[in-house]
């Protein structure tokens, strides 16, 4: 049982790791979730590397953790989760920059866009949010199998709860465009993702981990209107009459607790929410995990269709 909960921090969490010569990779880590993660592993002595579509923007988050821990040990690498092409061409420099990677967050993501397409035709939020990460993983594989740790956690959100994953029509070809029900889509997507690498690599010894961090105040709803943040807080506090905000170290403590915890050893393919396993449940809005998100046959269904659409094909 964990010793930390809803409130607990980013540094709570990690005060007792030591992540000498430990390699993090990180994406979305120009802000936010991603940069408070990546300063809280340095600050333990991990070598971070920071991922994002814009170098200046991560010039800027390397510069704001070193302002406060002047020894970090910091790499950045560009990469555009929506461009397949990119992310070959970002994992290819990874590959020969790199040596390993013992902790691989896979952090970015996009929220209630408007209808719009990835380079390739995905529908934005899955196909950036999964099958971006999807391709991105399984091009890193070859430094996730030289590292120590072993471990790969993707953020999803209690926003599963909003839809399964629609294997017939995923990206809205043949029915109305709603941001939210798309966004269920990708977030059961990073759960079943979770679990499809549990079920292939943990004879590896890798492990992967889904985490909801909570609601907090970031750039990830950058694309709401008014009307429709107000719409969702209505949502939010009319099911759960206890909602609060988490400050960003709260929720960034979740995915450092997935990546380090000594209670998680050996025990991947779950869903994790304030630092705790969640239990599968399949009537409340205020937490766990829809049965759906950890279904095995829609674990190995959405394996083989993202194989197919990105094209990227994982060690067997």
């Amino acid at each position: 049982m964990s010793e930390f909960g809803w409130g607990s921090t980013t540094d709570e969490v990690l005060a007792d790791k030591d992540l000498s010569g430990r390699t993090v990779f990180i994406t979305g880590a120009n802000s936010g979730l991603g940069q408070e993660t990546a300063r809280a592993m340095a600050a333990r002595g991990a070598e971070v590397i920071l991922a994002g579509r814009d170098q200046a923007k991560l010039d800027e988050s390397v510069a704001a953790i070193k302002a406060n821990h002047g020894k970090a040990q910091l790499e950045t690498l560009t990469v555009d989760l929506t461009s397949l092409e990119n992310i070959r061409a970002a994992t290819s420099r990874a590959r020969q920059r790199f040596h390993k990677i013992d902790i691989l967050i896979n952090n970015a993501g996009v929220m209630a866009t408007p209808f719009q397409h990835t380079h390739d035709g995905f529908e934005m939020q899955i196909g950036t949010n999964h099958f971006g990460h999807f391709a991105l993983t399984g091009e890193l594989f070859p430094l996730i199998e030289r590292g120590h740790l072993k471990r790969i956690v993707n953020l999803s959100s209690r926003g599963h709860h909003f839809a399964p994953v629609d294997f017939e029509d995923p990206f809205f070809e043949r029915r109305a465009y709603d941001p939210w029900i798309a966004y269920g889509h990708s977030k059961t997507a990073n759960v079943l993702f979770s679990v499809g690498l549990e079920q292939r690599y943990a004879v590896l010894g890798i492990h992967a981990y889904a985490v909801h961090p909570g609601g907090i105040q970031t750039n990830l709803g950058r694309h709401m209107t008014p009307e429709m943040m107000e719409a969702l807080m209505a949502r939010v506090t009319s099911r759960d009459t206890g909602f609060q905000w988490k400050t960003i170290p709260q929720g960034a403590a979740t995915s450092c607790w997935a990546a380090t915890a000594d209670e998680l050893e050996g025990k991947g393919g779950v869903y994790c929410e304030d630092c705790h396993v969640a239990e599968v449940d399949d009537k409340s809005s205020t937490g766990g995990v829809r049965s759906y998100a950890l279904n095995t046959s829609y674990a190995d269904r959405l394996w083989a269709m993202s194989e197919e659409l990105t094209g990227v094909r994982y060690p067997s």
